[in-house]
């Protein structure tokens, strides 16, 4: 989910379809549940890096007096936002194009500013810290959670995903990224100069016969086949034939029975 699509901060990931599948699984209940207490049915909210919306509606849901705008750098991704068929039908929801180091909003517009993973992919997310702290009114909320990619793990041991997971790191990095964001929202949070912030973490488990399938799955085409595979290849960092051992690595993990995936994020909610 870009926030913004400057030359140093070209979203990883891309928005192949193994990418969007992921994004479209995430909701209110299972990415923003720390949020929900601080949501009024009058709050103004913007859903920074909302990709194709399915939070958005969430927080559009929780919020029906109040308005939702949804912002991406990616005008593609906001026309299958646009087309839920719940954002469809929300008088009080709407998606705009915006970059989160400059976005076209007066001070204090909004209640609440939310970022869902987007921080980990900027290289400067104090800086974009800043600017969410800007147009976030005297006190209202700027909540961002993000995973942190040294904290995964899984069963049983798999040397292939313990591959994966340091050429993620490294990738990452080569692009301007923190994959370990999750540790560091707190700190960012300080340095933005926001007054007070609350942490928290959550987790998402991945086990049932269900959730292994889609979750391997999608991860064996994303090595091989989204912006990632492109840009560790493009860096030396490995080769095709890396990313498609790293790729049967996953549908081997999927394919057992006693598997399971758990992946940490941080969450904050900062105070102007």
């Amino acid at each position: 989910m870009p926030a913004s699509e400057d030359a140093h901060d070209r979203y990883l990931h891309g928005h192949h379809d193994s990418v969007l599948r992921s994004h479209r699984r995430r909701s209110v209940d299972n990415s923003a549940s720390y949020l929900l207490p601080r949501i009024s049915p009058d709050s103004s909210i913007l859903d920074v890096g909302c990709g194709p919306g399915t939070i958005t509606v969430g927080l559009a849901r929780c919020a029906p007096e109040g308005v939702v705008v949804g912002m991406d750098a990616e005008p593609e991704v906001l026309e299958e936002a646009r087309g839920l068929p719940e954002a469809a039908g929300a008088a009080n929801l709407r998606f705009e194009v915006g970059d989160v180091y400059a976005m076209g909003f007066d001070h204090g517009t909004f209640d609440i500013v939310h970022a869902h993973q987007v921080l980990q992919h900027l290289s400067e997310p104090v800086r974009a810290l800043a600017e969410m702290r800007r147009v976030c009114r005297d006190g209202g909320v700027v909540a961002a959670r993000d995973a942190d990619y040294d904290a995964m793990c899984w069963y049983p041991a798999s040397e292939g995903l313990e591959e994966w997971k340091a050429l993620y790191r490294a990738v990452a990095r080569s692009v301007g990224g923190e994959p370990d964001a999750g540790r560091h929202l707190r700190s960012w949070a300080l340095q933005a100069g926001f007054a007070q912030v609350e942490t928290s973490a959550s987790a998402w488990c991945y086990s049932t016969p269900e959730e292994r399938a889609w979750w391997g799955g999608l991860w064996s085409e994303r090595v091989t086949r989204s912006r990632f595979s492109q840009q560790a290849t493009s860096s030396g960092l490995a080769t095709q034939a890396d990313l498609e051992r790293l790729a049967e690595s996953w549908r081997a993990w999927a394919a057992t029975e006693d598997a399971c995936f758990f992946i940490l994020h941080g969450e904050v909610l900062c105070t102007p």
